[in-house]
């Protein structure tokens, strides 16, 4: 597209964006505001603006087709109890003794199999809050270990910022969930180390917090992780086998599978309207994501970018992770980060000579290294979900940083440095 809008514009699109998502405009509509004053501002006429916006929103459509189709799997985890059962279970098996490495990891997997990071911290807090009391932990070191691991498991799994990378850079979804695979093992370490560090310190739970888990009519754990089995099983036909079954076929397949096992195959239609509700808001604002990095694509920002990072003496593989880390920085978000990240930057990352899979890895580490910011919903979700103060809340984005840091920086030695599993 010849229409170009100047770098300013870009950069004022960020900023109305953030500004009316801070000012609790829903994200999607600040994110289409930014995007209309950004081509304005940047010497675009109105008619050239909206056709870059809706151009941009088309270029996120196959995204939100996939995403939207992975609400069928959602949807069976999460009614059927079988998110819970599959926590419980890890948990148990790792003992109390160890409940923060437990809570690390039983956040780790729930997230890789198919479950938003932020409902997964949901939907373990109560047995959190629970260990927390008998073990007397605090609740910044149990936050913090449910979203260290949720980080970790987040670059490994079927969800929309996994499948938001891999379309942009036309790579198999399992490719890039399997890149996530060491970075996220140095992110449960270092989730852990600074989860442990923090057990004496800020708000204890108190009884009232603690709510009791229904037991009854869960499926077992077998059932219960079929479902998220059998989606992996069928992406991972692709890279092994060379046979394509796209995500839009495998995730609800593997929703099926799971109503099948957990015997919950009359409420199917129930689940998968239930995961839909959930889905439909990222779809939406992935839509609101797509107008805005339509402006930015077309502009000259991320020429200012790489030439800033050249005049830097940087390498030029850093434009992947650091576009990442900037777009989860003005979204608060890990899928609009790399939704934005991914679509304006991958051509430009792939011209410098990097694979598709090192960057889609690099660019979705580094979005996870900012989306917790208090623009955004994650914040609010996590730190509700623990009965966590606004000012306590704050004091966790440090710890939170670093842990997203540490999957970035993996990520970036793995593919960037040593390009290593390209």
């Amino acid at each position: 597209m010849d229409i170009q809008v100047s770098a300013f514009g870009a950069v004022c699109a960020l900023i109305v964006a953030i500004f009316l998502i801070l000012k609790k405009v829903p994200p999607a509509y600040g994110m289409m505001a930014g995007a209309l004053a950004g081509g304005l501002l940047g010497g675009v006429n109105l008619t050239e603006t909206i056709e870059l916006m809706i151009t941009g929103a088309k270029d996120i459509t196959p995204a939100v087709l996939r995403i939207l189709a992975a609400g069928v799997l959602a949807g069976v985890l999460i009614e059927s109890g079988s998110a819970s059962v599959i926590a419980d279970t890890i948990i148990k098996k790792i003992s109390e003794k160890r409940s923060l490495l437990a809570l690390v990891i039983a956040t780790m997997l729930l997230t890789m199999v198919g479950v938003f990071v932020d409902v997964a911290v949901i939907t373990i807090a109560p047995i959190a809050l629970a260990i927390a009391k008998r073990a007397k932990l605090s609740k910044p070191a149990i936050l913090l270990a449910m979203i260290g691991g949720g980080k970790a498991g987040n670059i490994m799994s079927p969800n929309p910022n996994t499948i938001a990378a891999a379309d942009a850079f036309d790579v198999p979804l399992t490719s890039v969930m399997a890149a996530g695979l060491i970075p996220a093992v140095f992110g449960v370490i270092v989730t852990y180390i600074l989860a442990k560090r923090m057990v004496l310190k800020g708000e204890q739970v108190s009884a009232e917090e603690i709510t009791a888990q229904d037991g009854a009519n869960l499926p077992p754990f077998a059932a219960a992780i079929s479902g998220p089995a059998a989606a992996i099983l069928l992406l991972s036909l692709r890279p092994v086998f060379d046979i394509a079954i796209d995500p839009i076929i495998a995730l609800p397949l593997g929703g099926i599978v799971g109503a099948i096992a957990t015997k919950n195959f009359l409420r199917l239609t129930d689940f998968a309207s239930s995961g839909l509700l959930k889905m439909s808001g990222v779809a939406i604002m992935l839509i609101g994501t797509g107008t805005l990095a339509g402006i930015i694509a077309n502009s000259g920002l991320k020429d200012v970018i790489v030439s800033g990072l050249s005049a830097s003496g940087l390498p030029a593989y850093i434009l992947a992770p650091a576009s990442g880390i900037l777009m989860s920085m003005a979204t608060a978000s890990t899928t609009a980060g790399t939704a934005v990240a991914s679509s304006v930057f991958a051509p430009a990352i792939l011209e410098i000579g990097i694979s598709g899979l090192a960057g889609a890895a690099m660019v979705h580490a580094g979005a996870t290294v900012l989306d917790h910011l208090p623009h955004g919903s994650f914040f609010h979700a996590t730190g509700g979900s623990v009965f966590m103060g606004m000012k306590e809340r704050m004091k966790l984005i440090p710890y939170e940083s670093l842990v997203g840091f540490t999957l970035a920086v993996i990520s970036t030695l793995i593919f960037g440095v040593f390009k290593l599993l390209v």
